[in-house]
C-alpha cells in the first residue's frame, strides 16, 4: 500500500491491533515496512513508557478529589460548622467546574501537548487540595472544592484501560491508610487531622506534578523513545452515569457507611481497604478476559450485575454488619470493573482523534453529572440505613445495563447494515472514508 494512505492524524487507531479481525473498517500500514517490528516489545515500550506515568497521575486526582470521605471522620465538619446539607454542597461543587471543562480540557491537551497541560493541571490539583487544608469557613472550602473540579489495538486496550481506572480503586485503598496514618497527627501545630490530610496528600501531588513534567509523553510521533517504524503501527453518556453514581456514592461516603456499622475512626480507615483491593483484582480478571475474547458488552454487564447485587443487599439488609460489609466489596468491586470496560468500549467505537477526544469528553463530562447525584444521595439524616441513597444506586445500576444492552443492540445493527451496503457493492474514496471515521461504511464496531 501507498505511502499517501497512511492517516493523518497520529492517534486515530493508536494501539489498534485488532485491524487483523476487522482490517475491512481500520486504516492499515505498508506490511513491508513494518514486517521487522516485534510487536509485542512495541507493546511492552508502551507499557513501560505509558500506563505507569498516567495511573500515577489518575491515582492522585483520584485521591484528592475523594480524601474529603476520609477528613470528614476527623472534625471536619465541626471546625467548619457545616450544618444540614452544606458538606453535601461541598461535594457537589467539585463537579459543576469538572462537567464544563472535561472538552475544553481535552483540546487545550491537544494545543499544549499532554506533557505540559497533564503536568499542570496536576500540580494545580494538588495546591488546590492543599488550599482545602487551611479553609475556615463553608465558603472557602467550596471555593477550593470549585477549583479542584476545574484543574481536571482496541483488542488489547481494556487491560490498560481497566488498570488506568483500576488506579483510582488503588487510590480508594491507599487513602483509607493514608488517612489512619494522618490520622495521628490530630492537633500537631495546632491543626486536626482533616487538615493534615488535605495539606500533605496535596503537596504530594503537586510535587509530582512538576516532575511529571519531564515524564509524560507526548503524542506518538513527537516521542523519542519509538522509531519510525514503530510509530506507523501506533498511527496505524448514559451507560457511563449510572455507574458514576454508584462509584461516587461509594468513594464518598464508604467511611461514613463504614464508621455506621458500629467502628471507630481509625478502625473505620482500615477497613475501608480491601474492598477497594477486592476492586482492583476483578477489574483487572474483567480486563484480561475481555481483551481474550476481544469482547466488550457482556464484561459490563456482568460486573454491573455484581454492584447491583451489593446495593440491594444493602438496601435491604440493616441487621447484619458482617453481611452488609461484604456487601461492599460486591458494590465496589463490580462498579469499578465494569466502569473502565464502559469507557474503553465506547472510546474504541470512535474512529478519529478529534472525534475520540469531543466523544470521550462528553461521556466524562456528561456523566460525572452523576457526581452531583451522588453526593445528594446519601444525606446525613438517613444514616445508617441510608435508604435512599442506596435505592438511587440500584435504579442507576439498572440504567446502565439497560443502556448497555440499547447500545449493543443498536451497533450490531449498524454492523449488519454495513454489512449489507458493502455486500451491494457501495464504495467510497479513501479521503471520505477517512473523514468519516466510525461513520465510514468501512467500520466494524467491536462488541
Amino acid at each position: 500500500m501507498s505511502e499517501e494512505k497512511l492517516p493523518d492524524g497520529p492517534l486515530e487507531v493508536a494501539l489498534d491491533d485488532e485491524k487483523r479481525l476487522y482490517d475491512h473498517h481500520e486504516d492499515s500500514v505498508d506490511q513491508e515496512q513494518i514486517s521487522h517490528v516485534k510487536e509485542r516489545q512495541l507493546v511492552r515500550k508502551i507499557d513501560l513508557h505509558l500506563v505507569p506515568v498516567l495511573c500515577v497521575l489518575y491515582l492522585l486526582a483520584f485521591l484528592d478529589r475523594v480524601n474529603v470521605s476520609n477528613a470528614a471522620l476527623f472534625s471536619l465538619k465541626q471546625d467548619l460548622k457545616l450544618v444540614g446539607n452544606e458538606y453535601n454542597t461541598a461535594l457537589v461543587i467539585f463537579f459543576v467546574p469538572y462537567v464544563v471543562f472535561e472538552i475544553p480540557s481535552n483540546m487545550l491537551m491537544k494545543r499544549f501537548k499532554p506533557h505540559v497541560w497533564l503536568s499542570f493541571c496536576m500540580f494545580m490539583f494538588g495546591l488546590t487540595t492543599m488550599l482545602q487544608g487551611f479553609a475556615q469557613n463553608f465558603s472557602g472550602f467550596i471555593a477550593a472544592r470549585f477549583f479542584l473540579g476545574a484543574w481536571y489495538k482496541r483488542s488489547e486496550s481494556q487491560k490498560r484501560y481497566s488498570f488506568f481506572f483500576s488506579s483510582t480503586t488503588l487510590a480508594g485503598a491507599f487513602g483509607g491508610l493514608l488517612a489512619s496514618a494522618i490520622g495521628k497527627m490530630d492537633g500537631m501545630r495546632g491543626y486536626h487531622g482533616w487538615r493534615w490530610v488535605f495539606i500533605l496528600e496535596g503537596l504530594f501531588t503537586a510535587i509530582l506534578g512538576i516532575i511529571f513534567f519531564f515524564l509524560i509523553s507526548d503524542f506518538p510521533e513527537e516521542v523519542k523513545w519509538l522509531t519510525p517504524d514503530e510509530r506507523k503501527i501506533i498511527i496505524g453518556g448514559f451507560m457511563y452515569l449510572g455507574l458514576v453514581v454508584t462509584a461516587y456514592g461509594y468513594a464518598y461516603f464508604a467511611p461514613a457507611i463504614i464508621q455506621g456499622l458500629g467502628h471507630s475512626n481509625i478502625r473505620t480507615q482500615l477497613l475501608s481497604v480491601p474492598p477497594w483491593a477486592c476492586a482492583f483484582g476483578l477489574s483487572m480478571i474483567i480486563a484480561v478476559l475481555s481483551d481474550y475474547l476481544a469482547h466488550r458488552f457482556i464484561f459490563a454487564l456482568i460486573p454491573a450485575a455484581i454492584s447491583l447485587a451489593g446495593f440491594a443487599i444493602l438496601f435491604v439488609v440493616h441487621d447484619n454488619v458482617h453481611l452488609q460489609y461484604a456487601a461492599l466489596f460486591l458494590a465496589v468491586a463490580g462498579t469499578y470493573a465494569s466502569l473502565p470496560v464502559i469507557v474503553c468500549w465506547f472510546s474504541a467505537n470512535l474512529g478519529g482523534h478529534a472525534r475520540r477526544a469531543v466523544g470521550t469528553g462528553w461521556q466524562i463530562g456528561f456523566g460525572n453529572i452523576g457526581g452531583i447525584i451522588a453526593a445528594y444521595s446519601f444525606l446525613a439524616k438517613d444514616a445508617p440505613e441510608y435508604r435512599s441513597g442506596f435505592s438511587i444506586c440500584v435504579s442507576f445500576i439498572c440504567l446502565t445495563m439497560s443502556c448497555c444492552c440499547v447500545y449493543f443492540l443498536y451497533i450490531t445493527y449498524l454492523n449488519r447494515q454495513r454489512d449489507r451496503k458493502e455486500a451491494d457493492g457501495i464504495e467510497l474514496s479513501w479521503e471520505d472514508k477517512r473523514e468519516l471515521g466510525d461513520l465510514s461504511p468501512d467500520y466494524r464496531y467491536l462488541r
